[in-house]
């Protein structure tokens, strides 16, 4: 059964919704400049409404490693999530300070970004059209994938069983398709995590 993440959750109603749903991972935007970040301090209060069962995970775009040490001391997350530019040395230099799971983003746009994903040192890496589009990438691209990947980019409640079906993801990652005019949805996050589990 392929694992779900709902990610860029700011409020505590979105802390609420996936209390209710019950997904895999919850996640938070915690580098500045996007439209979904928040600081430390509101990521550590989510958490602890989070029930415990789910995984948090920080996402982090070219950050200084010791802020993402500083997140993770802080209890507010359990994994990492790289998005931005950060190779295998950056990679391999976060490992030598923590053993928790790191998953490197990839905007996928041509065979070399795949080839780029299959060469990668975190843990997972995650296929993504871009940071936050809501759109899809050519999927076709992914083709025979060697490791176990995370999938992102234009689902929602009502096609996400189909990505599962069709390109067998170990996991899929949602923010723009459970919201509503920008903020989460609780009909559309229990609907996504409901859908991905169907049937499998």
């Amino acid at each position: 059964m392929a694992k779900v993440k709902i990610c860029g959750l700011r409020f505590t109603q979105d802390a609420e919704y996936v209390n209710e749903a019950k997904p895999d991972f919850a996640g938070f935007i915690l580098s500045e400049g996007f439209r979904r970040s928040i600081d430390l301090n509101t990521a550590i209060t989510l958490r602890e409404i989070i029930d415990k069962s789910i995984n948090t995970v920080g996402v982090f775009v070219n950050e200084d490693i010791s802020n993402i040490l500083n997140a993770i001391e802080s209890g507010a997350v359990g994994v990492i999530q790289l998005h931005g530019s950060e190779d295998n040395d950056y990679i391999d230099n976060l490992k030598k300070h923590t053993d928790k799971t790191i998953i490197k983003a990839f905007t996928i746009k041509s065979p070399d970004d795949i080839e780029k994903a299959k060469k990668c040192h975190a843990d997972f890496v995650l296929l993504d059209s871009g940071t936050g589009t809501g759109k899809e990438f050519d999927q076709s691209l992914i083709g025979e994938f060697p490791r176990e990947y995370f999938l992102a980019g234009g689902m929602n409640p009502d096609n996400v069983k189909q990505r599962i079906n069709e390109l067998k993801p170990y996991a899929v990652d949602v923010s723009s398709g459970v919201e509503t005019d920008g903020i989460k949805d609780r009909e559309k996050v229990i609907r996504f995590v409901r859908e991905a589990r169907r049937n499998h």
